[in-house]
């Protein structure tokens, strides 16, 4: 990307019950905020897009059994199998230039916490890592459930009803903004 260039942003998700869709829709309308090319798709409508097509992909998922949706699974396992046989993954994975990533995660962490997330944010984060990009980021953002108020209230996180809330999504806005800034700082 050259300074005259428009930072080109794909913003691909699965959401089961609404709480990922709402960080997603966050990332997306903040990195249009940034004056950011950016395309949202749900990952059932994304199997067509290059992903080399795009500066910055943002990739989320809830963490369902400590693992990405199957839909995302789906996804990855998908792109890593067109990427193998196109000769696109390298040993030592080097990283392409101008080409960052970002992993985001909802979780209700109803019996460990954060611990439940993270496992599915690693491997959405080695799915980037073995394409090239420079991952930037892990985000992880608390979600209720649906439909299991016990685990809306007493689980290790607390009450956890609303969430994603107004502070989580302007925690996330914040992030956009700045992440933004930093990968145009580089390019310059």
């Amino acid at each position: 990307m050259t300074n005259k260039q428009r930072l080109k942003a794909l913003v691909v998700y699965y959401s089961g019950t609404g709480n990922t869709k709402k960080v997603a829709d966050t990332i997306h309308n903040s990195l249009i905020d940034e004056k950011v090319e950016s395309l949202l798709l749900r990952v059932q409508d994304a199997s067509e897009q290059e992903l080399y097509d795009y500066d910055l992909v943002f990739l989320g998922s809830p963490s369902i059994e400590f693992l990405p949706a199957e839909p995302v699974m789906r996804f990855i396992k998908d792109k890593l199998k067109l990427h193998r046989e196109r000769g696109d993954i390298k040993l030592c994975a080097p990283k392409i230039p101008g080409k960052t990533a970002v992993v985001f995660c909802t979780y209700s962490g109803p019996h460990t916490g954060i611990s439940e997330a993270t496992t599915a944010g690693k491997y959405m984060r080695q799915f980037f890592e073995h394409l090239g990009f420079d991952v930037a980021d892990e985000w992880y953002v608390v979600g209720q459930f649906r439909n299991w108020e016990e685990g809306n209230t007493m689980g290790r996180l607390g009450d956890i009803r609303g969430r994603p809330n107004e502070a989580d999504l302007a925690r996330v806005r914040s992030d956009v903004s700045k992440l933004v800034k930093a990968i145009l700082a580089r390019s310059r």
